[in-house]
């Protein structure tokens, strides 16, 4: 897949709300400076974006959750976040992990040099399944300062010559994800406590199925899974290794593959619309993961409805 870049200049306040509404998700504008200027550029490599936000522009916007994790750098001026509860006042140098992907927020940003790296929660899964990460900040500046080389690297040598070869972006979306899970806390770094292994029992466990059976069609998340089991979601996590050798998320992939392959033994649409209706945006992903569980191409099954 070819990288898709862009380079936009505004100079108002609704064009400006208009652009990143477009990169985020709807947002509502709740004032600004009169005559702004902003340029942002952008590329956008499939499950990856990266974005430069600078310029002479004072917003404020109340955002709804974005379902995607979005990192920044702050080279200049500003950036405020604020969820659940908590203000974060970024300044130049910082690094940061904007808000979870789950929560709304409110936002604002003051004359920026502002870089942003926007990973979907697929291409996250792809490292670390069922992964949450737990704060806003680096372990470490050093951390910080690690993982921001990486994505300067990423984005300016790596993906601009080579991102339309498909084992390259592989690649580096992975090296991407795994300096992001190693800078910023999360569970993959956190063992779990006693609660959670007394928690990660038979009865969690069995609630957590059918919350998951009842909802593969929709939108959910490893933080959904535990919520509904009552539980946190590393003892959820525990209680699918400890009793079924798997994780949440790859229970809900395989239910979800269960119900594609209904889906095409009833002819209920064409490969792609059937694979995008239980989730996968990439039909070959759907298709390498329907043969090696079905040992036939999703197509075959098709036909032979």
């Amino acid at each position: 897949m070819q990288p898709v870049e862009q380079v936009v200049e505004v100079t108002d306040l609704d064009a400006a709300n208009e652009l990143l509404s477009a990169a985020y998700g709807p947002m509502r504008l709740n004032g600004g400076i009169e005559h702004p200027r902003m340029r942002m550029s952008s590329q956008v490599h499939d499950q990856v974006r990266f974005d430069e936000v600078r310029g002479h522009i004072g917003l404020e916007v109340a955002v709804d959750p974005m379902r995607s994790y979005v990192f920044g750098h702050t080279d200049s001026g500003m950036v405020y976040y604020g969820s659940g509860g908590e203000d974060r006042f970024w300044l130049p140098g910082d690094a940061f992990l904007c808000a979870p992907p789950d929560s709304p927020f409110v936002g604002a940003i003051r004359d920026p040099g502002l870089s942003t790296v926007t990973l979907t929660q697929s291409v996250v899964d792809e490292v670390a399944d069922d992964v949450s990460f737990s704060g806003f900040r680096p372990v470490s500046p050093e951390a910080g300062a690690v993982w921001w080389s990486t994505c300067v690297h990423l984005r300016d040598e790596v993906l601009p010559l080579f991102g339309d070869n498909p084992l390259v972006r592989a690649n580096a979306n992975h090296l991407l994800v795994s300096a992001t899970l190693a800078a910023f806390p999360n569970t993959t770094l956190t063992p779990p406590t006693s609660a959670d292994r007394r928690d990660a029992h038979p009865a969690s466990l069995r609630r957590a199925i059918a919350f998951i059976e009842d909802n593969a069609a929709t939108d959910i998340s490893a933080a959904d899974i535990a919520r509904a089991a009552r539980v946190s979601i590393r003892a959820s996590q525990l209680a699918f290794r400890r009793h079924l050798g798997t994780t949440p998320m790859a229970y809900l992939r395989a239910v979800r593959l269960s119900c594609a392959h209904a889906d095409l033994k009833a002819g209920k649409g064409s490969v792609t619309s059937i694979a995008a209706r239980w989730g996968y945006a990439r039909p070959s992903v759907f298709a390498a993961q329907y043969r090696a569980t079905y040992g036939v191409s999703p197509s075959r099954t098709l036909r032979s409805c």
